[in-house]
Order: C-alpha cells, then structure tokens, then sequence
C-alpha cells in the first residue's frame, strides 16, 4: 500500500496568517500569566507589532502566485491585497480599542459575567479597568479574515468564517456602558450569524453533491463540463451567497447590522463596517470568480435585484434614523448594495474597482467611528443626532473633519468616496449592467440627505443645553482619525497609485 503524499506547504506564504495567529495565541498566554496591571500596555502593543510584522511580510510576498496547503489555501494578487486592506484596516480599529484616555478604564468592561445593574457593576464601571483579553480576540478575528479571503475551497473558508465571527459575537458583548444593550446586540449577531452559518454549510454539501469536491478548481470544473442535474448546484449557490451575503450585510440578510452596530462597543463597530466588510466581500469575490464563474448568467439577475434591494434599503432607512450609529450602520448597507453592482461586472475591472472600493470605504468609516467615540457627555457616547446640534460652533474643527467624511460617504467629488463609485459604476457600464448603475445613482441621491441633514444640525443649529462637548483625544485615537481622513482625502485626490495597485492584483489562481 503506497503512502499518500501531500504536496508541502508554502510556510513563506502563510506567513501572515501564521504570524497573526502566534499573536493572539501569544495574548491568551500573557492573560493566564501576567498581572492585570502588566496586561494592560503589554497586550496592545503585542498586538499592533504584530499586525506591522503580518504587513511587511505581505509586501515581500507581493510576487507570490501559488496554491498550497493541499491546494486549499490561494496566495495570489487579490488574497494579498486583500490582506494587506484587513492589516491596515485592523491596525486603526485597534487604535481606537487601546485608546484609555476618553473614558477612565477605556470603552471595555473589566467583567462581563456581572449582573447588569448591580453595586458590583455600578464600581467597575466608574473604577475598574477594561477587559485586555479583547486585544486576543481581536487578533484572533484579523487573522480569520485573512484566512477566509485566502480560502480556496468551501470548508476552510467555513472553518476561517467562524475563527473571526466567534470572536466579534463575544466583542460585541463587552460594552463599558449600556450594558444590556450591547448583550442585546451580541445575543442578536450570534442567533442570527449561527443561522447563516448553518446555511453556508448547508450550501457546501449541496454543492459538494453536484461537483465531488469542494476545492474551487474541482468545482469550477464540474460547472463547465458536468452533466448531472443542476439542482444541486443552484441550491448551494444560493445557499453559499447567503451566508455571505449575511456578513456583507446585504438586505435581505442584514437587520442584525442596525442593532448590533448601535450596542456594540464603537471601536468593535468600526472594525466591523471596515474589516468585516473587507472579508465578506473578498470571500464572494473568490466564490463567483473563481468556482461558480461557469454559471454567471444564472445567478447575476438574482444577485443584481439583491444589490438594488440592498442599496434601496440603506438609503431609505438612513433618512428615518435618529442615532448616528444607526445612521452609519444603514450607509453601510447602502455601501453593500455599491459593492455588490462592482462584484457583478464579472470582469479584471469589476475585480479591481472593488477592492479599490472596499479599501476606500474602510479608511473613511474608521475615521467616522472614531469622531463618534468623541462625541460624549458623563453618560458616556451622545449618539443621538438631537444632541449632535450646533456641534459645529462647540468644536468646529472635529465638525468639519466629521463634515469631509459624510460628504465622502455621499460621493462628492475630490474624496475617495466619488473616486470609489465612479470605479464600480463604470465597470458595470462596460459589462452591460446599467440598470444597476441607474439604482446606484438614483439611491446614491437619495442617501446624501441624511448625511446633509447631519452637516446642517452640527452648522447651522444653535447648541443646546444637551449638546455634548466633544472630548479631546488621546493619541491613539487622533492617530487613527487622522490616517482615516488623511487617506479619504488623498484618494480623492490622487487615486491613481492604489487604482494601479488594484489592477495589478485582479487576478485570481485557479
């Protein structure tokens, strides 16, 4: 009986991921080791050396075009763009995490089993210190995404989907104040992410049925060439996308988006609209690119009235909201549906625009998130948008960077927001999908009016007695805003460079 040999794996290749998973590994071991005290500053700089060390070894791979671990991992232009996206992207968010300077012991309860409400809990919320496992956690959900863009068959793109949900369900519980509302939300993300997982594996047996395999390539195969009935097929399609979809946070999959966005902790939010987004996205890439290419023609209608669905949604419940997180969260719905019209071009453009897309928009709702955590008053974040009137005269400087990052959202010209959908609009122009940019366009409209209506409260209302003072910040946060509004500026500006970057790496492995 001859032994069966796998083909070696290309460590130099992993390198990140495994870098990022050492990490958080790393940390779950200084939480059994180190004092309390000594976690605190240990933690977060363990964990942001580690993130620079995943990105500089992601710029030497830059080259790599390979498939390894047994052909079930993919390192090629777009995976390691994509990485280097979720790398950045994390590293602000976990800016914004370690930041202790806006709120005494940070925006992280120390002990989340306390009952809400208790003597106990009423302390530590005016005394103790926040949580430090969530630098572990955190890492842990960077290097699952990483994991999840790079997958090149069904079950280790399931495997990586729930390395980083089940660390943002716990994250998301874990809010200083308003405790129950962030359990609430927590509570909602796991039911509702447990279910869609469900479906996703659901879908991969279906589709395992149909082609005999789950690596993309067997399945790419079997959609050319197979004649077996493609039932199966379609039923684990439309399975598989909704799974997806659920992370992207595309309507109809997305009602946990407003509720968790709102009780989760800001910073845990922020890594949500950005990296979360990133993933989701670069997994369904790979899926309708690379293993269901062959059946383009049958899901693209389906998937198109999804992505009006979703952008309509967005844009006209953002005009109903009355909470800024609530607000951001719909734009992020909205944002859903723009992406999806670049990811239905199905062409080198679409793929390119995309990424370009997913990059802008997370450098900008970063830089939003972090001008909320601002915004408070002795109860903690004044998020609701009465409270957010004559901001303009109380801190003109942080309304008017809070102004630039609204107008990018709304796509005004000269941020990156414009460039963004300019990208994804003109690539399904040239792949024959305008009815889908005249939604874009018509939705695109429509969604300014909440941005504007918040520009007009912050300048052109009188403040109010309730009107919150907006705190200084510490470095780290400052830091974070400034890259994000920094990058949103320069994108608009000057996008050629990352447009260039983006064309390079549109090409996928099989």
């Amino acid at each position: 009986m001859q032994d069966l040999q796998l083909p070696p794996i290309d460590y130099g290749a992993i390198a990140p991921m495994l870098i990022l998973f050492g990490v958080a590994c790393l940390g779950v071991f200084f939480e059994a080791v180190l004092p309390r005290a000594a976690r605190r500053s240990t933690q977060l700089v363990v964990a942001l050396l580690g993130l620079v060390a995943a990105f500089v070894v992601v710029v030497i791979q830059s080259d790599t075009r390979i498939l390894t671990a047994g052909g079930a991992v993919a390192i090629d232009g777009p995976t390691l763009f994509l990485q280097g996206a979720i790398i950045l992207l994390g590293l602000m968010a976990l800016l914004l995490v370690g930041d202790r300077s806006l709120e005494q012991g940070g925006a992280f309860v120390a002990q989340a089993a306390i009952t809400v409400g208790s003597d106990a809990d009423r302390r530590q919320a005016t005394r103790s210190q926040g949580a430090t496992e969530i630098y572990p956690l955190a890492v842990f959900a960077i290097a699952g995404m990483m994991l999840f863009v790079a997958a090149n068959d069904l079950l280790t793109m399931f495997v990586a989907l729930e390395v980083f949900s089940l660390p943002l369900y716990l994250l998301c519980a874990l809010a200083r104040r308003r405790r129950l509302l962030s359990q609430e939300a927590a509570l909602k993300y796991f039911l509702l992410g447990a279910y869609a997982s469900a479906f996703f594996l659901f879908g991969v047996a279906l589709v395992y049925g149909f082609a005999g395999g789950v690596q993309f390539g067997t399945i790419h195969d079997a959609v050319r060439e197979s004649t077996q009935s493609t039932i199966l097929l379609y039923g684990g399609i439309a399975l598989i996308a909704i799974g997806l979809l659920f992370k992207a946070a595309a309507a109809p999959f997305h009602v946990w988006t407003p509720d968790v966005y709102q009780g989760a902790p800001t910073p845990i939010t922020g890594l949500m609209a950005a990296c979360t987004k990133v993933a989701a996205f670069g997994a369904l890439l790979r899926v309708l690119y690379v293993a269901f290419d062959g059946a383009a023609w049958d899901y693209t209608p389906v998937l198109g009235a999804i992505a009006v669905l979703t952008m309509l949604v967005g844009a006209v419940l953002a005009v109903t909201q009355t909470d800024i997180k609530r607000l951001l969260a719909y734009s992020s719905i909205a944002n859903a549906g723009y992406l999806l019209v670049g990811v239905l071009a199905l062409s080198k453009e679409g793929l390119a625009s995309t990424m370009f897309y997913l990059v802008a928009y997370g450098f900008t709702v970063i830089a939003a998130f972090a001008v909320v955590t601002l915004v408070r008053d002795a109860d903690g974040e004044a998020t609701h948008l009465s409270r957010w009137a004559g901001l303009g005269r109380r801190s003109p400087l942080f309304a008017g960077l809070f102004t630039f990052i609204l107008l990018a959202f709304a796509g005004i010209p000269l941020t990156s927001g414009f460039i963004a959908k300019f990208a994804v609009f003109g690539a399904a122009l040239d792949s024959g999908e305008a009815w889908l940019v005249i939604f874009g366009v018509i939705t695109s409209m429509l969604l300014a009016f909440p941005y504007l209506r918040v520009v007009v409260m912050m300048w052109l209302s009188e403040p109010g007695e309730s009107t919150p003072t907006v705190s200084i910040p510490g470095g780290l946060t400052a830091a974070a805003l400034m890259i994000g509004v920094v990058a949103t500026l320069v994108l608009g500006v000057a996008p050629a460079p990352l447009l260039d970057l983006t064309t390079n790496a549109a090409e996928f492995v099989r």
